[in-house]
């Protein structure tokens, strides 16, 4: 079965607090069991050219397509979505079933 991913880019606007936000993503996804798992980073490396002003990646991990939907609908996220939209300047969103190519290497 295809694991279902929620990939959000996003651009905040200026004066935002984002580690208020980091944090309360992360808050919010450890009280919902129907993420399997949650990863984020802020670019460091892209060419402001390219980047066109996006700085922060989030990216969710559901095991099937429902459990996003039940996310999505969840009040913890709708209340979180709120201040998390009030904060943004530009966004992209991508929800998708994921094809893994290479899997992670076990440890040795």
């Amino acid at each position: 079965m295809e694991e279902f991913k929620h990939f959000v880019i996003v651009k905040f606007k200026e004066g935002v607090v984002v580690e208020d936000l980091t944090k309360g993503m992360e808050k919010l996804v450890s009280e919902i069991d129907l993420v399997k798992s949650f990863e984020w980073g802020q670019d460091i490396e892209s060419l402001d050219v390219l980047r066109q002003g996006f700085t922060h990646a989030f990216l969710m991990t559901f095991n099937k397509k429902e459990d996003f939907a039940a996310f999505q609908s969840h009040p913890n996220h709708v209340e979180f979505s709120e201040k998390f939209s009030a904060a943004i300047e530009n966004i992209v969103l991508l929800d998708f079933p994921s094809t893994l190519v290479k899997p992670v290497k076990a440890a040795e």
